[in-house]
């Protein structure tokens, strides 16, 4: 039976009114790393922002909506999902990179030459081609991106690192959409930024004190999602093959340590203070347990694979058992870094 929902954007899709791709009931498994996942009531990979603002002007109101990029650190529940999901893997990935000479000062000389370069990258930029076309133009810093299999705006949304490397770390500014297409510039300060965590701060208007308290009328704070940052890193031509060897070495030592040619949806807890997931998981014993097709990787504990038949209340029940048994042994309780949606 068609929903409301799907009839609405059907509508718009053959009047014009929208240009992207349109999909009723799209099973998302083939759009995540772990291939697990239940059908989306409705999805859309928009042709472009216009074509992003349009639809977003368009939605019913209290429509849910979630973002896909390369469908790592999310589990989609085998129940699917209502409402829409806006897929930005191979849209949205504009990337420029722009460089000017700055003067800096030193005791010595005050005309020793340093380049910065920003880059602006939309959110659906792969973490991956950012870092290598970061480091084929001279620059220094972005090797860490290389480590993550996602996208500018999932890494955003989740401040992502790897490496020693944090995403935020070199933010400029940010561009936001929200849900009703409008686009905002933020800048750093006006987020709380933590370990794999990101929160626009609340702004309290400094009249809000002199309404009354008995005022109903309240304007409704809109959400709003990572639609395109500007990141600085400094320029050094000397470093380029250093740069391009630290990716290689990065990405080796990854494959290495973990399951890259198993599906997979990266670590899957946050690393508690001063200790990590994997080692508090293997002491626990539990490398190699599995839940009908899911399993926790032999190689890198925090890791859970799909051995090809995996259900989401298999991960699911395997990343209970792991809280469970951490908590027990060790007296911690354990984070989910991957993020987990939709009905059971």
């Amino acid at each position: 039976m068609t929903t409301l929902l799907q009839k609405k954007l059907s509508e718009a899709k053959e009047s014009g009114q929208i240009q992207g791709q349109l999909k009723l009931n799209e099973p998302l498994a083939r759009y995540t790393t772990w291939r697990i996942g239940g059908s989306a009531e409705c999805w859309y990979r928009p042709e472009d922002e216009t074509d992003l603002q349009t639809i977003l002007k368009i939605l019913p109101e209290n429509t849910t909506l979630n973002w896909i990029g390369l469908g790592s650190n999310l589990l989609v529940r085998d129940g699917g999902l209502k409402g829409l999901i806006i897929n930005t893997n191979g849209v949205l990935n504009k990337l420029d990179i722009k460089c000017s000479d700055e003067y800096g000062q030193t005791t010595e000389l005050l005309a020793k030459k340093a380049a910065t370069c920003l880059i602006t990258a939309q959110a659906g930029v792969a973490c991956a081609i950012f870092s290598r076309k970061a480091a084929n133009s001279g620059l220094n810093g972005a090797e860490f991106l290389s480590g993550i299999p996602g996208t500018i705006g999932g890494a955003l949304a989740m401040n992502a690192g790897a490496f020693g490397g944090e995403t935020w770390q070199h933010v400029v500014s940010v561009t936001m959409i929200n849900e009703q297409g409008e686009l905002i510039t933020r800048m750093p300060d006006e987020f709380s930024i933590q370990y794999r965590k990101v929160a626009e701060k609340k702004v309290i208007n400094k009249d809000d004190h002199k309404a009354p308290v008995n005022k109903v009328a309240v304007n409704k704070v809109r959400q709003e999602w990572f639609l395109s940052a500007e990141f600085r890193f400094e320029k050094d031509e000397q470093g380029l093959q250093q740069s391009k060897a630290e990716i290689k070495r990065l990405l080796s030592r990854r494959a290495e340590t973990q399951p890259t040619k198993q599906a997979n949806a990266g670590s899957v807890f946050k690393n508690p203070d001063n200790d990590y997931a994997a080692r508090l998981i293997e002491y626990c014993g539990l490398k190699g347990k599995t839940i009908n097709g899911a399993q926790i990787s032999q190689k890198h504990a925090n890791f859970i694979i799909n051995k090809g038949d995996a259900k989401a209340q298999d991960v699911e029940a395997l990343i209970k058992e792991i809280k469970v048994a951490v908590l027990k042994k060790h007296q911690i309780e354990l984070e989910t870094e991957v993020r987990i949606i939709g009905e059971y």
